[in-house]
């Protein structure tokens, strides 16, 4: 028990990693597809005012 390894922060460090890549990801998602949805959005409106 003496030369153990300490590793009692590891899993809060590669939590912390894995949040970091799911927010890159989730932000790259957002990027591409936030001005299609923007349109869905506008075009829905403009439809619902037309009526």
């Amino acid at each position: 028990m003496l030369f153990a390894p300490q590793e009692e922060g590891q899993g809060l460090v590669e939590y912390a990693l894995i949040l970091v890549m799911v927010a890159m990801i989730v932000i790259a998602i957002l990027l591409l597809l936030g001005p299609v949805v923007g349109n869905v959005f506008s075009n829905l409106v403009t439809f619902l005012q037309s009526r």
